[in-house]
């Protein structure tokens, strides 16, 4: 049984920075592609960063230069660097992994998923 399991979430200011840790325990991280998403009060799920099996990022237009994605295969964590934060990125965020190698954007392809961790940034 794989579990993800976020922290790294809080409360911070405008141009401030978080980084979100996501732990993945059961399997190693190196056999999944290892998504972020975020949910913003009275919005739908969406794609804010991806790291395929052998580190190739995506990014949401809306994070690019801002977010940095990355893994550490031998720690089974998955990392989410967000620096430059607005207002809008306000959202609760989740990883989830998928077992089928590739670009994904579509949360139905994901297997597993987190509980979450609240980001809030105060203007």
């Amino acid at each position: 049984q794989v579990q993800l399991v976020e922290s790294g979430g809080g409360l911070v200011q405008t141009g401030g920075s978080l980084r979100l840790s996501c732990g993945v325990s059961g399997r190693t991280i190196s056999s999944y592609v290892v998504g972020w998403f975020r949910m913003a009060p009275g919005k739908v799920r969406d794609f804010v960063a991806l790291t395929t099996r052998s580190d190739i990022r995506y990014y949401a237009d809306s994070v690019k230069g801002r977010f940095t994605i990355s893994r550490d295969n031998a720690k089974n964590l998955v990392y989410l660097q967000m620096n430059s934060l607005k207002p809008e990125d306000t959202a609760h965020y989740f990883c989830a992994a998928k077992s089928t190698d590739g670009y994904s954007t579509r949360i139905n392809d994901y297997d597993y998923w987190g509980q979450g961790t609240q980001v809030t940034v105060s203007s």
